[in-house]
């Protein structure tokens, strides 16, 4: 058993609000199924599980919970294996998973039918795990007066052993799992309730609640005041001939639809990307008084929203993306923040921040750093500016490039490595 808990979706987060679940109790579900929408600060965002098996004992819905809280518990293993338990999967996780449902037979035993159904729908699918113990949809039903008045109830084999442990009958509960079978989350319940929610009809919508600009301007504030008086910041900042890039770009899109160019941003980020990976020192968190390595390059681009506040969600493994994936990745995040449509880990697992203040926007930005990040890179507007090109001056569209980074994990060497690093990655924009 594993509790699934309440993410912290981001370092400003101290509580969410849990708006609804996508999964019925019982539900079969896997890392990456969208389970649950939580209101936050930031809006309602999709809360993806990061466990495999069947999950029970969902927490009530309208609560506002702390970071850490438990959610649901999931049985993994060979518990999940045991509990007869149709997968019920709604909006967002069932496009993720079509279909994926199955049933689980109990062995042969006086006191139980021999298998169990499963649910007729068009698609249930035998699980992959454990082929050999589950139940098609067209297995035969329980022998006929089975069920009969007297009869009693199926109950799974690891129900049965729990409930001889904890001196209960198991066949006189009341069963939740398919054809009313006992299944070991309900030999739990009946030693030590939990509170529960009535399971979510697959046609409820999900629950979208706009942010709240206020709060988010005040969860900002807090995170970046937190910053400032515990990270030493410093600062550096480098001028970029943008013309290679540029020139490159225009080629680029040339003869390509609107909808397929790309835009000067992906550059600048996808520099950024392969420049950490030549300096990984910058590219992760400070964790517990000591620099952690973040998992991948996973750069969290500021986007700002319609309505007043900032969301920086993470574009994974930036550094391996081509320039066109990468650029729709872009477009999608950037839409689906601004629509109230983000996932957890996007927001839980950014290792550096890149914020670009856009065509409109300064010469130039000085970043806070977000933590437990230890470094946010900054673009100010590109330029028409005199530049000295082979001993001559020449108009050239020129960008400032910034750092700031946490002087507790780095100096301001390896932060100049870094801008040096994404210098020569605009200059060659072909090799991107």
């Amino acid at each position: 058993m594993a509790d699934f808990t309440m993410p912290a979706l981001g370092a400003d987060m101290e509580t969410g609000r849990l708006v609804q679940w996508c999964v019925q109790p019982g539900a079969r579900v896997r890392p990456g199924d969208v389970v649950a929408v939580v209101e936050t600060h930031k809006g309602a965002i999709d809360v993806e599980c990061f466990l495999d098996g069947v999950i029970e004992d969902l927490a009530p819905l309208g609560q506002d919970l702390p970071v850490g809280a438990v959610l649901a518990r999931v049985r993994g293993g060979a518990e999940a294996a045991a509990v007869t338990a149709p997968e019920a999967i709604a909006g967002p996780a069932a496009s993720k998973a079509p279909g994926r449902a199955a049933a689980l037979a109990a062995p042969d035993a006086p006191s139980a039918p021999s298998a169990l159904a499963a649910p007729s729908a068009p698609s249930a699918l035998a699980a992959p795990s454990a082929p050999s113990a589950l139940a098609a949809p067209s297995a035969p039903s329980a022998p006929p007066g089975a069920r009969g008045a007297g009869a009693a109830v199926p109950v799974s084999p690891a129900a049965r052993r729990r409930a001889a442990e904890r001196g209960l009958n198991p066949f006189e509960l009341i069963g939740t799992g398919a054809d009313g079978a006992v299944t070991l989350a309900d030999v739990d319940r009946a030693v030590a309730p939990v509170p529960r929610v009535a399971p979510t009809p697959a046609t409820t919508p999900a629950v979208r609640a706009g942010f709240d600009p206020a709060l988010m301007r005040q969860a900002i504030a807090t995170a970046m005041a937190r910053s400032k008086r515990e990270i030493p910041h410093y600062y550096l900042a480098s001028t970029i001939d943008f013309h290679a890039a540029q020139a490159w770009l225009d080629a680029y899109n040339a003869p390509r639809e609107p909808a397929d160019r790309l835009l000067p941003a992906v550059l600048l980020l996808k520099a950024c990307a392969r420049a950490l990976a030549e300096v990984p020192q910058l590219n992760g968190f400070f964790d517990q008084g000591a620099f952690r390595a973040g998992p991948g390059i996973h750069i969290g681009w500021a986007i700002a929203l319609r309505g007043g506040g900032l969301v920086a969600p993470a574009l994974h493994d930036a550094d391996r993306q081509p320039l066109p994936e990468l650029m729709q990745a872009l477009r999608g995040l950037v839409q689906r923040a601004r629509a109230g449509g983000l996932r957890s880990s996007e927001l839980s697992d950014p290792t550096v921040t890149v914020t670009n203040v856009g065509e409109r926007g300064a010469e130039s930005v000085l970043g806070v750093i977000y933590p437990p990040q230890v470094a946010i890179l900054g673009f100010g507007r590109i330029l028409q500016r005199p530049w000295v090109v082979a001993g001559q001056v020449l108009p050239r569209p020129l960008v400032t490039a910034t750092l700031a980074a946490d002087h507790r994990v780095s100096d301001g060497h390896l932060g100049g490595l870094l801008l040096a690093a994404v210098d020569r990655a605009l200059q060659d924009p072909q090799a991107l």
